[in-house]
């Protein structure tokens, strides 16, 4: 019977061990597209400006005493609407030379996570997405979007805050080391824009 359960926990561990981390002490990094035109659906030179900023900012980020660098980057798939995700993490993709991957629409944040919480082998990655699912994705990862941006919606002009999400070592959010951040990247960035 004592060798059964030994056996038994031994093969547990061995399986544990080997499967995917997923979201166990893992730095998920959240921002919204950088600004567009009132227009199309590309970034406009300000969105460039910021696009071309994060490659500095992100390499690497530091944050709390850590020197964070996302190992993966992820945005939402290009729609007939828009690309900015995608176009806001280019340069930062060309200075880590690491591919964007767009594996779900906008509004697929739920399977987005379920992904990331089966497959993902980063400790730290960085999502680009669009305001109006930010508070959702940050729902389907556990967490309360309105309490941690500081108010009901993701506003429409604020494109210059970092949304940092900690993991324990049983993948589960830790809200309490979880925050908004204010960039501050370019002119106009301040502490006193809207909810910060």
């Amino acid at each position: 019977m004592v060798a059964v359960v030994a056996a038994s926990v031994l093969a547990l561990s061995v399986v544990q061990s080997s499967a995917a981390p997923g979201l166990r002490n893992v730095t998920v990094l959240i921002v919204r597209h950088a600004e567009k035109p009132d227009v199309g659906r590309e970034l406009n030179a300000r969105g460039e400006q910021r696009a071309a900023a994060y490659a500095d900012y992100f390499t690497p980020l530091k944050l709390d005493g850590q020197t964070l660098t996302p190992q993966r980057l992820i945005a939402t798939a290009d729609s007939a609407e828009s690309i900015r995700p995608r176009q806001t993490l280019i340069p930062l993709s060309l200075r880590l030379q690491l591919p964007i991957e767009q594996p779900c629409a906008n509004s697929k944040v739920d399977k987005l996570v379920s992904l990331l919480r089966e497959k993902n082998q980063a400790k730290t990655l960085l999502i680009a997405w669009h305001h109006g699912h930010i508070n959702k994705l940050i729902a389907a990862f556990g967490g309360d979007g309105p309490a941690l941006i500081g108010m009901p919606k993701w506003p429409v002009d604020v494109y210059d805050w970092l949304i940092v999400l900690r993991f324990d070592d049983n993948g589960k959010l830790i809200e309490s080391r979880s925050q908004k951040i204010q960039e501050q990247l370019l002119p106009g960035d301040f502490a006193g824009s809207p909810g910060s």
